[in-house]
């Protein structure tokens, strides 16, 4: 039997659970680096990596303020959100060429899927035909091209350029 490994997810696993830390309130103190894996950060929302992509350039757009309920927040970090999502998926148009398909959205609390249900965010995530394949099925795996590392790279330099 072959096995498949992924270490880095180690690390989410084996996390301290009962760390009341925000992983997101955290990002936004730290200086954008490919550890801290944040792209860009606007006026009201940020844009970073997720950390346990299902695709390359699974991106995340994280509004500073720490809420878990859309109605919190206010117009206008809506309505950067849903600009900043727009730019996204051109920018990744650009870099990954999928096939003009997309997944945005939000599980927004803990029943619907949040894996973070504290802070609001929105998923941003490049699909291409056929990237669900028996691996991800039957596995419950991803196998990714390219580092996180990588992607960062690619993303921030596109990011900066438009």
């Amino acid at each position: 039997m072959d096995h498949i490994y992924s270490p880095w997810r180690k690390e989410y696993f084996q996390r301290d659970k009962a760390d009341p830390t925000c992983v997101f309130c955290a990002a936004i103190g730290k200086e954008d680096t490919p550890e801290n894996l944040v792209l860009y950060r606007g006026e009201r929302v940020y844009v970073i990596l997720n950390r346990y992509p299902y695709s390359n350039g699974h991106l995340m757009i994280v509004p500073y303020q720490h809420c878990q309920e859309l109605p919190d927040l206010p117009q206008d970090t809506l309505t950067e959100m849903i600009c900043t999502a727009s730019k996204a998926v051109r920018i990744l148009e650009e870099v990954y060429h999928p096939h003009q398909g997309f997944n945005l959205g939000m599980n927004i609390g803990a029943p619907a899927g949040a894996g973070i249900a504290g802070h609001l965010h929105m998923h941003v995530v490049p699909r291409w035909n056929g990237d669900s394949n028996f691996i991800t099925i039957v596995g419950q795996t991803r196998v990714l091209p390219e580092t996180l590392e990588e992607t960062y790279q690619r993303l921030k330099s596109a990011w900066e350029q438009n």
